[in-house]
């Protein structure tokens, strides 16, 4: 089976609680490439590709968040593997 890349948006309380960190450590644990960021809109952004069944796991831990986050919603937008620049290995962007 081939690789899955995902987008999601997450939002609820999700910006300085530490979100960032701790997804990227869970998607670096998981062995994924991409990244995590926050948007001006309060929300976080993760773009993530790897085994699929790893990409779950880090799907399911975004929809829970890290200790004092609060998910309201998670959205997810499957796009294809590969396209444009590959992707690096997972690490916390900053900026646009």
């Amino acid at each position: 089976m081939g690789d899955r890349r995902v987008r999601m948006w997450i939002s609820g309380r999700v910006q300085g609680v530490c979100f960032r960190a701790y997804t990227c450590e869970e998607a670096q644990r998981l062995r994924l490439r991409g990244s995590v960021r926050n948007l001006p809109d309060g929300r976080v952004e993760v773009l993530a590709e790897g085994d699929p069944l790893r990409i779950r796991e880090l799907e399911a831990f975004c929809r829970k968040g890290p200790p004092f986050a609060r998910v309201h919603r998670v959205e997810i937008r499957d796009e294809p593997p590969g396209e444009g620049a590959p992707l690096t290995p997972f690490h916390i962007a900053y900026g646009p």
